[in-house]
């Protein structure tokens, strides 16, 4: 058992690259090289630099081969395609070659170390064709031992050739640099990673799913070695296919059928479902910080998509989801979602730093819901040049007594700029998402409970989280849309029991929901599928209706 455990290898070693042809995503670099070494127009230094797991190291073990391959036949000279079968490919890919010489800068940083390689440097490679320095991460050097190697790097012996790399290529001083010929190992693209993380896990004995293979794709941020490291949990987590869901859970992602649904309620002003929507999520042992940056990918997928609808479709949504989206994209203007942006910017920077990070991102979400209903710098001018009279301030205080009493006469008010009086309290909550008080509108769905109404006069008992001065804002506003005076009454409660807007609501939904599941296809496949939930119900438009 042990001696079989011990022949386990990782992906990303058991699949490293041999050949130049294996590389991933760095067809620039490959042409390069190989048409250098077939030339045999080859620098004395090279540096290769990138992100982490582009494939540096490899890059360099492969060059090594390439200059010191001798065939099969063992008289082979310099070749792009090493032969991998001649004993200077088998001892440099077994990391045991006298004459190949890796060493990790971040270890052996100072000036001793290099005055060390200087001085092997001068003796003959001992029975490979040239003697190659390998030095990961090198710009972990000190300047002293940068300086020590000017000399050796402008004029190094002809049997010598060194390969640097690094991912802090700024850290390299510039009389390095210009003594090596440098490449650039790009980030890989998803779709490439993705089709190479499909390739493995057929090798391997495995299926995937194209949802999972994205998230992988995504999550891996253009590293393959950081893909192949994920990939070997997701075979490890399943039994024969790996699916969206077991990936999503792995690395604590967020559904995106709730990441919509969240998305709508920011978008809708409906805080209280905001918190409802992001406790369930959280609830599944997603990162509350994930949430803001699946939200943040999201918010700008949403805002490239309502400039070009050719743009591929996000993961893991259904085709209707997108339909949806799209809708979203008509509804609501493009410097809304940039607003959203900054913000969301701002909060995953408030949120890493936070003591507790739940109750942070619930207060940024609220925030979000907040600014959604926020009229722009353009609406704003435009009300202000429509407007026939001057602002409004109004005082911070009411005087308790008005000693002097001056009859002032209103301005007539065109009647095009005056709203029409709502004819009911539904109207009366309308007027308030159409002039953007997102926390008025919630108080008064929430918190009002209407037992009269007609045209002016409105009825109703609040409960007890209404704020103290909701009717004065209530009377205040409806003035000024409709230009009359309301008279509202305030009654306690008693007895009595009127549902609020939204109480209305839930039950209507709580109707539908239950007239669904008893619909006989809704009962099939919860028969069918025993673990599946109506997670989100909506009404579809009839000419969307096939």
């Amino acid at each position: 058992m042990i001696e079989n455990s011990s022949k386990y290898l990782v992906l990303a070693r058991k699949y490293r690259p041999t050949k130049f042809s294996d590389l991933v995503g760095q067809d620039i670099l490959v042409q390069i090289l190989s048409n250098g070494i077939a030339e045999n127009r080859l620098p004395h230094a090279f540096i290769l630099t990138g992100i982490r797991g582009t494939g540096k190291t490899t890059t360099a073990r492969i060059i090594a081969r390439a200059l010191n391959c001798i065939g099969i036949d063992g008289k082979s000279d310099i070749t792009p395609s090493p032969c991998d079968k001649c004993e200077h490919c088998q001892a440099i890919a077994d990391d045991r070659h006298i004459d190949v010489i890796e060493m990790d800068a971040a270890s052996r940083t100072g000036i001793d170390d290099i005055r060390e390689v200087i001085e092997a440097s001068r003796y003959k490679a001992v029975s490979a064709r040239y003697k190659i320095y390998i030095i990961d991460e090198v710009h972990m050097l000190s300047k002293n031992a940068f300086n020590a190697l000017l000399k050796t790097l402008e004029e190094p012996p002809p049997h010598v050739k060194f390969i640097f790399a690094t991912t802090e290529i700024r850290k390299i001083p510039d009389t390095i640099l210009s003594r090596c010929m440098r490449f650039d190992l790009k980030r890989i693209d998803e779709e490439t990673l993705k089709n190479h993380f499909k390739n493995i896990t057929m090798l391997e004995g495995k299926s995937i799913e194209d949802e999972a293979l994205d998230l992988i794709a995504r999550a891996a941020d253009g590293s393959v070695r950081d893909g192949l490291s994920i990939l070997d949990q997701a075979i490890m987590l399943s039994q024969s296919l790996i699916t969206n869901e077991q990936v999503r859970i792995m690395l604590g992602l967020t559904n995106q059928n709730y990441l919509v649904v969240l998305f709508k309620n920011i978008l809708q002003g409906e805080p209280k479902a905001i918190l409802n929507q992001f406790r369930k999520i959280n609830q599944q042992g997603v990162d509350p910080l994930n949430i803001l940056k699946d939200l943040l990918s999201f918010i700008h997928w949403i805002s490239v998509r309502a400039i070009d609808r050719k743009l591929q479709n996000y993961p893991g949504l259904s085709k209707e989801q997108i339909e949806e989206c799209d809708q979203l994209t008509q509804e609501f203007s493009f410097p809304l979602y940039t607003r959203l942006w900054q913000s969301l910017i701002k909060g995953i920077e408030e949120a890493s730093l936070a003591p507790l990070p739940e109750q942070a991102v619930e207060i940024i979400l609220l925030r979000l819901c907040y600014l959604s209903h926020l009229p722009t710098p353009k609406e704003i001018i435009q009300n202000i040049q429509k407007s026939p009279q001057p602002l409004e301030i109004e005082p911070q205080f009411q005087p308790e007594e008005k000693l002097i009493e001056e009859k002032i006469s209103s301005p007539v008010v065109p009647q095009s700029l005056q709203e029409p009086l709502p004819k009911d309290f539904k109207e009366v909550v309308a007027l308030f998402h159409k002039h953007k008080e997102p926390l008025l509108e919630s108080v008064l769905k929430n918190d009002v409970h209407v037992i009269h109404f007609e045209p002016g006069k409105i009825t109703l008992y609040l409960s007890s989280h209404a704020p103290k001065d909701l009717i004065h804002q209530l009377k205040i506003h409806l003035k000024k849309w409709t230009k009359i005076d309301w008279e509202i009454i305030v009654q306690d409660k008693g007895d009595k029991n009127y549902p609020s807007l939204q109480n209305q609501h839930e039950v209507e939904r709580s109707k539908i929901r239950e007239a669904l599941l008893n619909e006989p296809l809704v009962k099939e496949v919860q028969k069918n599928f025993p673990d599946s939930e109506v997670v989100y119900i909506d009404d579809i438009p009839k000419e969307k209706i096939i």
